[in-house]
């Protein structure tokens, strides 16, 4: 199983209902739970290392962006209004193109159910909408920035 193929599933169990996965594949074995109480993991070093293939610039590709952002603990200051999070691990867009303006600036007007911006995760586009009415008074993500889960993207007071 290739390291594309474990982040797919790990993107996919992410996004899914189900609660623990335990697969077990020739010497590979991973074990996921979004249980609270889960069994205890025990770490073992590979007895091969691992070779990883690491893009590098070229005339076809001349920018090589990261694919996964290293995960930052965010601490947010007590502030006023509700915090919109991700519920998903992937990109964000502030707008449904390019051209076109943002679905949400600081200091609009959104009611509930209003599109904030989309996740894109394994070429899905999904919508966080507001679960809340009020005005945005903080946007903490930018365009194409790579959120994790319950990342905080907005806030609405």
């Amino acid at each position: 199983m290739s390291f594309t193929d474990i982040k797919e599933l790990l993107e996919l169990f992410e996004a899914g209902s189900v609660r623990e996965l335990d697969l077990k594949q020739g010497d590979l074995s991973l074990y996921l739970s979004k249980n609270e109480t889960s069994r205890q993991v025990q770490q073992m070093s590979p007895s091969q290392p691992i070779a990883v293939e690491v893009p590098t610039a070229s005339e076809n590709n001349p920018v090589v962006k990261p694919i996964i952002a290293e995960a930052q603990a965010q601490v947010v200051p007590a502030a006023e209004g509700e915090v919109v999070t991700s519920p998903i691990v992937g990109v964000i867009y502030t707008s449904s193109d390019p051209s076109a303006p943002k679905f949400v600036n600081v200091g609009d007007k959104v009611a509930v159910g209003d599109t904030l911006c989309i996740v894109e995760a394994m070429k899905i586009m999904n919508e966080i909408k507001s679960d809340v009415a009020g005005v945005v008074t903080e946007i903490l993500i930018e365009n194409e920035d790579v959120v994790e889960f319950g990342q905080a993207l907005f806030r609405i007071a």
